[in-house]
């Protein structure tokens, strides 16, 4: 009698996951708590913004964010010239916008790469176990103990720089810790009950792990992808502020930053780099807000 109930529980869970009746009512139930965390709804406003101001940007100023104008060089803030010039009389604002395109590019770009290569290789191994699963943790741990600012050297001296290079340097440092991340998620949730009920049916390995197991991990994985992005962000900036990220003809938030070495560019002429310094801090706060509202919606113990 009690496998007979359990099976026909088994077939009406299976036959509303067909019909997707229990996936709306996860995703509306999750959409409901991340909007009542107002955090995060402050976070999602902040991000749509600033992302709509970069890919908007020919709507938004006409200046021409590579245009020299030796007679307009580091003019303050103006009706002309909202965020001032440079040292080379390039328009600020212009510069801002269109280099958080190639900015919010590197971030979130390498920050999902690494993510699904991570995911994919870290669910599967920790489910299955066995020796590749040893083979993926030590290359793992190959690649997240190498210094990043020496793979950088390392490639800017080979094959010069690039945006492309750029990203490619953030997905091999940090595939690891996603990877990491998504084994112990799938080490700890292989041994649930309802796995081995799974195994009892007969389901291949890629449908247990991948649709069953997977979709369980992905609160604390969604919210490192978050963090990831944001120091992907920090760490462009921080690169190209150096002259080892993107090509200095590039606008990036980095570039701009760059002049910032400089003293008297600090002291003097604040609408340089005070700007976008909040842009950038700005950005990464709000996708900080997010990856706490995706936390607290996809997690199952926090009630909404």
């Amino acid at each position: 009698m009690v496998s007979r109930s359990l099976n026909k529980k088994f077939d009406k869970i299976l036959a509303l996951e067909e019909a997707g009746s229990l996936k709306s009512k996860t995703g509306s139930r999750s959409l409901r708590k991340m909007m009542n965390n107002r955090l995060a709804v402050v976070g999602l406003i902040l991000f749509s913004i600033i992302v709509f101001t970069a890919v908007f940007a020919p709507l938004i100023t006409s200046a021409d964010p590579m245009k020299i104008n030796l007679r307009n060089m580091s003019q303050p803030p103006s009706w002309d010239h909202w965020f001032g010039t440079d040292k080379t009389g390039r328009d600020v604002l212009a510069r801002v916008l269109y280099g958080g395109r190639v900015s919010i590019l590197v971030g979130l770009g390498s920050g999902i790469i690494s993510a699904i290569i991570g995911v994919l290789i870290g669910a599967y191994t920790g489910y299955k176990g066995g020796w590749l699963d040893v083979i993926a943790l030590r290359v793992s741990e190959l690649f997240m103990s190498f210094p990043q600012i020496i793979l950088v050297l390392l490639l800017v001296s080979i094959i010069g720089q690039s945006l492309i290079n750029l990203m490619i340097i953030f997905v091999l440092t940090g595939w690891g810790g996603m990877y990491r991340m998504a084994r112990a998620r799938m080490l700890s949730l292989r041994e649930e009950e309802y796995v081995q009920a799974l195994q009892s049916f007969g389901l291949s390995t890629p449908v247990i792990c991948y649709k069953h197991i997977l979709p369980n991990a992905l609160g604390p994985i969604m919210v490192n992808i978050t963090l990831t992005t944001a120091a992907f962000i920090l760490a462009e900036a921080g690169l190209s502020f150096l002259g080892l990220g993107v090509p200095a003809h590039i606008p990036t938030w980095g570039n701009i930053l760059n002049v910032a070495q400089e003293i008297r560019v600090l002291q003097n002429f604040w609408w340089m780099w005070l700007p976008v310094g909040a842009i950038i801090s700005l950005f990464v706060l709000s996708v900080n807000f997010i990856g706490d509202g995706l936390r607290d919606a996809t997690d199952p113990s926090q009630q909404g």
